[in-house]
């Protein structure tokens, strides 16, 4: 069964089995290995399957990066301190530009205090934009007018990773091919990295995770990789799980709506 920490846990084992070094990002950016994986985890809800996995990782001595959403000006201050404490890295997942409706001055403003709130707990380095796929404001649009470098942020992936080069991989829709059902969390990459369609010679398949492992294993998969997961999707308990699959199936369904329409229009 694909989305359980089992089945995640397999996934690491590949990885290591083809000698991949784990990175946080802001260690990656700093010095990468030869043959790399940053393991993103961008933290929405559900704080404890967050922790399970962080735990998951420090047992077998792999580190990651967490990027945590603030809603409602709530943190849940005991498990980001842990998941510090297990050697991970914490980061912002911000969201500022699109809940202020692309307002400049109250988005930037909110992002200072998040940051500051987030940084009471442990260093942040790094940022990552939250995908915001209702809203019609893109959150990397703040930048536009800021500059995150001026509060000691040292990278945000969508500005300061090269996916010609480093090879994407995101859960986002429940899926590792769900291009369709993807508003904003996409990236520009070569044909070398690219997933393409399975009609095509020689396509890489990644519908499921188990698809991922069997690519690693055979070494079909680049030597710089970025793996970006929403940890609320993953769970061995079967009703949340089963809960996230009826649920993110529904929004997938309202996603793809809103991907055509702004398709539609860019051709206009």
């Amino acid at each position: 069964m694909d989305f359980t920490l089992k089945t995640y846990n397999r996934l690491l084992t590949a990885l290591r089995n083809q000698d991949y070094a784990f990175q946080p990002f802001a260690e990656y950016l700093q010095q990468p290995a030869d043959k790399a994986v940053i393991l993103r985890h961008d933290v929405e809800k559900r704080y404890k399957n967050a922790l399970a996995i962080a735990r998951l990782q420090h047992a077998r001595g792999i580190r990651g990066t967490y990027y945590f959403r603030i809603i409602n000006g709530k943190l849940q201050h005991d498990i980001i301190k842990e998941i510090a404490a297990l050697g991970h890295e914490i980061g912002y997942h911000y969201d500022d530009f699109s809940h202020c409706n692309g307002d400049h001055e109250a988005a930037i403003q909110r992002f200072e205090r998040h940051l500051t709130m987030l940084r009471e707990i442990a260093p942040v380095k790094t940022i990552c934009m939250e995908g915001a796929p209702l809203s019609k404001h893109d959150n990397r649009d703040l930048w536009k007018h800021y500059d995150y470098r001026n509060y000691g942020i040292i990278g945000e992936p969508y500005f300061d990773v090269d996916f010609t080069r480093v090879f994407y991989l995101t859960d986002t829709g429940r899926r590792w091919d769900g291009v369709k059902v993807s508003v904003r969390d996409k990236v520009v990459t070569s044909k070398q990295y690219a997933v393409r369609s399975k009609k095509e010679e020689g396509a890489l398949k990644t519908r499921s995770t188990k698809d991922i492992i069997r690519a690693v294993e055979a070494g079909r998969v680049p030597g710089q990789i970025m793996i970006t997961i929403h940890p609320q999707r993953w769970t061995d308990k079967p009703l949340p799980w089963l809960w996230e699959l009826v649920w993110q199936n529904a929004k997938n369904a309202v996603k793809r709506v809103l991907v055509g329409r702004r398709t539609e229009r860019r051709k206009v």
